[in-house]
């Protein structure tokens, strides 16, 4: 009888949170045995083998250190997709998830093709989601990482959304070859202001700090973004931009400066303001 532990045991020793543990036993057992989430309990008897025990160990350790699960796993879902993710992309987060509601809801309205632009789009996630759900809709998704495109493009292939989806590389609406007008933008740049303490907690911690903070007062991108809307939305288009949880009110103003209309604050699961909405006018 072998001496090594088995399942039930490596999940009841675990100095990782019960629920962290599990997912990361259920990712050894699909990486090493193909099988599935149940076997935890199916098969709790079972004793890893050596490549098994090793890379259980270390994801243990890594988690213990801080690296967020998402890392360790290589995937995150978010709406109904699931990514491909990296330490050069930003982890999607379900908050986001109210950004591709909105321009689904725009899209169902106009009911005809569209054209979407999502500005910063990292990991594909916003862009993929939309694509993955609206059939009807061509997205422009743009990044000034070369690290985070190329992320975005292996989620395109693995969606088989590369021919619905276009990438782009540089700054904003810098990225855009031509001016096309666009039925709906969406963005979630980076809002978290420069030295915020948030940005040395959690997860955050192993994210590029690029997609998290503009390095400055945490408007600056949301500023380029809004003021840059009039060269590429159509009129009567929708922009919708994430915001962190105390930046609504200013947002909102920038939309006023940028002389948007039906300025709209969205509120996510939680019941924090999230996205602020506007229209070009007609």
């Amino acid at each position: 009888m072998s001496s090594s532990p088995s399942l039930r045991l490596l999940l009841s020793d675990c100095v990782l949170p019960a629920n962290e543990a599990r997912i990361l036993l259920a990712h050894v057992l699909e990486k090493h045995y193909q099988l599935p989430r149940s076997a935890l309990l199916s098969r709790d008897d079972m004793v890893l083998n050596e490549a098994a025990s090793t890379d259980w160990e270390a994801l243990v350790s890594r988690r213990t250190n801080g690296d967020p699960i998402a890392y360790l796993l290589g995937k995150k879902g978010f709406h109904n997709i699931e990514l491909l993710v990296a330490p050069g992309v930003l982890i999607p987060r379900p908050e986001t998830e109210l950004l591709v509601d909105i321009a689904l809801g725009e899209i169902a309205k106009l009911n005809q093709p569209t054209l979407i632009l999502d500005l910063g789009t990292g990991s594909g996630a916003i862009a993929l989601a939309i694509a993955s759900a609206a059939p009807l809709a061509t997205v422009i998704a743009t990044d000034q990482s070369p690290e985070a495109l190329g992320i975005a493009r292996q989620n395109a292939q693995l969606l088989d959304l590369h021919n619905q989806v276009e990438f782009a590389q540089g700054s904003w609406y810098e990225a855009l070859d031509n001016r096309s007008l666009f039925d709906v933008i969406v963005s979630n740049p980076p809002y978290i202001a420069n030295l915020d303490p948030h940005l040395t907690q959690g997860d955050l911690r192993f994210e590029p700090l690029s997609a998290l903070t503009d390095y400055a007062s945490g408007l600056s991108c949301l500023e380029a973004i809004i003021a840059g809307v009039d060269q590429c939305l159509k009129p009567g288009g929708l922009i919708a931009v994430e915001h962190g949880f105390d930046q609504s009110e200013a947002v909102v103003q920038l939309m006023q400066v940028a002389h948007l209309i039906d300025i709209q604050v969205h509120l996510d699961l939680a019941g924090h303001s999230r996205v602020v909405s506007g229209r070009k006018s007609l």
